[in-house]
């Protein structure tokens, strides 16, 4: 059978992603001086600046829009002229955490009840889908031809979108590629989309999926002048389909950034991709969707549930009952395995929350491996 499917991603730049990196940037600052940090920290950008606001809980004592203007000129809002840049209004509304919230985490349980998937696939790069791996590859060439002045007419804000075409469950080749870059005023559409096509497209992308029948679509509506905060709000939380698995995977309830890790929404997601892709690197499955749900002030997940999709090669409750021996899935036993209380977290926000080797929910435990393996 023969199918269509597509993920997308953005840059850096893209609004939404400037929030959840100045929340992200928060986060890792007040962990650098207090690992015990609570936060929940959201931030909206549009023309009109960058309004800051959430609950925090710490011992420490931050500059918070010194950091916010930090991210917004490393990302490249340096120009006052675009009408966003790291010089403009910036607004902090920031309380304490609600002591109702509080007791359950004092007590060492979950932060907040909630439902949060992990998933791996046995495709693309370190067992993510290949289409969302596609299109990451497209923005972070964006973002790195940009920030070299390899192509000067580019701007911060952009997307793509990737579809591959699937014969049996297997991406045979690229359908459609769709990449919109912002851009200086002075270059010609025609131009600008031979060298995206050229330099950044068929650069970046497979060869060996590219046929004479795929499409390119670039900067389709022909002027991407205007980006970032002054076309388009932003606001924290907003690309959770960017951040996971593309729309593969189904997704919880809670985005992740500005979240410190008692938030099991964060936590416990990365706790599942982890289980998800050791399954799959154990090819005990070629696909893996776990699902973790907790309620608020418990330690213990009130259930785990297993989705192999017909591919596993042993039954699910007998990896069921290794994820349960294996893995230590209280709110502390997640942070302390992967080193949650760390500032980390910047990096995840601007490049997506899973399939980045350097993360440590992404490295293996060679013990869990050994053992899962053990069952074949």
């Amino acid at each position: 059978m023969q199918y269509l499917f597509t993920s997308e991603s953005v840059t850096k730049g893209h609004p939404d992603k400037l929030c959840d990196q100045i929340s992200d940037a928060i986060l890792d600052t007040l962990l650098s001086r207090d690992s015990s940090s609570r936060t929940a920290i959201e931030a909206t950008a549009s023309i009109s600046g960058v309004h800051i606001m959430g609950e925090v809980s710490t011992k420490a004592n931050i500059d918070y829009t010194s950091i916010a203007r930090d991210v917004i000129k490393s990302i490249g809002y340096t120009n006052k002229a675009d009408g966003f840049y790291y010089g403009s209004d910036i607004k902090v509304d920031i309380h304490k955490q609600s002591e109702d919230i509080a007791i359950g985490v004092d007590n060492l349980g979950a932060g907040d009840q909630g439902i949060m998937f992990g998933y791996a696939k046995r495709e693309g790069k370190e067992h993510m889908p290949l289409a969302l791996s596609l299109a990451r590859e497209l923005t972070s060439a964006l973002t790195e031809k940009r920030e070299n002045s390899e192509i000067p007419f580019l701007k911060c804000d952009g997307k793509s979108q990737v579809t591959l075409i699937y014969e049996d469950g297997i991406p045979i080749a690229i359908d459609t590629v769709v990449l919109s870059s912002q851009h200086s005023e002075d270059v010609d559409i025609t131009t600008l989309r031979e060298v995206l096509r050229e330099d950044i497209i068929l650069k970046t992308l497979p060869k060996e999926l590219i046929t004479n029948k795929t499409k390119f679509l670039i900067n389709p509506t022909g002027r991407f002048v205007k980006g970032g905060p002054v076309a388009d709000t932003g606001l924290t939380g907003r690309k959770i389909i960017v951040d996971t698995y593309g729309g593969y995977s189904r997704h919880g309830g809670g985005a992740f950034s500005g979240k410190d890790a008692t938030k099991v929404d964060r936590s416990a997601s990365y706790a599942a991709r982890n289980i998800a892709k050791t399954i799959v690197e154990a090819k005990v499955a070629n696909e893996c969707e776990i699902q973790l749900s907790y309620a608020i002030g418990v330690r213990e997940p009130v259930s785990i549930f297993i989705n192999t999709f017909g591919s596993s090669k042993i039954p699910e409750r007998t990896i069921l009952n290794w994820i349960y021996d294996s893995y230590d899935l209280t709110p502390q036993g997640i942070i302390d395995t992967f080193r949650l209380n760390e500032p980390i977290f910047l990096q995840t926000a601007s490049s997506g929350h899973f399939g980045n080797a350097s993360f440590p929910w992404e490295k293996y435990d060679y013990k869990k491996l050994e053992s899962l393996s053990a069952l074949l």
